[in-house]
């Protein structure tokens, strides 16, 4: 696997320009990522890194400052288990990215595709973007409902690239997008049923 060049205009600026290209010209986008030299490493740091912890950092923020409101009550999340949960979720994330690579690397022949497990590492990776950056939204709860548009646009995403990437004939890459769908539904609630099964008995016992 050949070096990945460094970026010269920093880890900041190609974070934003990659995420703002796959979100703005995804079909343009996807052929750049397919030819680029990449390792595990370099997909995940700094990028999926950083975009990953938006969502649990908004979410710790919005909680804390904002609460989370239902029926005229207002509740603030104990900060113990409010900064478990969100490194929980952080942490589950990154592995989750890495299973839904495997998942996809191990399906492509199924559908006519050929097995690269880093071009399935970059579609888990930067299809994920439309997701991470709607989790901007946990910085005010009532809002947070607005972050699952965002993780539409990334089934779209994912889509598109599972094609160019994985060379899934395009009258396979429906079904092909759609058992990756499922699974990556499913891999969503085993993350969130895990940190809720760790982090509920606390949050009551405060409530307590």
């Amino acid at each position: 696997m050949a070096d990945v060049p460094p970026n010269p205009s920093g880890p900041a600026a190609g974070i934003v320009q990659r995420a703002k290209d796959i979100l703005l010209k995804p079909k343009e986008t996807w052929p750049v990522i397919a030819a680029e030299p990449a390792t595990t490493q370099s997909i995940y740091v700094p990028y999926v890194l950083v975009l990953a912890a938006i969502g649990p950092l908004a979410s710790l923020i919005g909680g804390q400052l904002v609460g989370f409101s239902a029926l005229g009550v207002t509740w603030h999340p104990p900060i113990g288990s409010a900064i478990t949960s969100a490194i929980l979720s952080y942490g589950l994330t990154l592995a989750t990215v890495f299973i839904l690579a495997l998942v996809i690397d191990g399906l492509a022949p199924n559908f006519g595709g050929q097995k690269d497990q880093i071009q399935a590492l970059k579609v888990a990776a930067y299809s994920g973007t439309a997701a991470w950056i709607g989790g901007i939204f946990g910085l005010i709860p009532a809002l947070a409902l607005i972050g699952l548009l965002f993780a539409l646009y990334g089934l779209y995403l994912l889509y598109l690239g599972l094609p160019v990437l994985m060379k899934v004939p395009e009258d396979k890459a429906l079904g092909y997008t759609a058992v990756v769908v499922i699974v990556a539904i499913v891999l969503f609630f085993i993350v969130g049923a895990v940190v809720a099964s760790i982090t509920a008995p606390s949050m009551l016992g405060a409530q307590m």
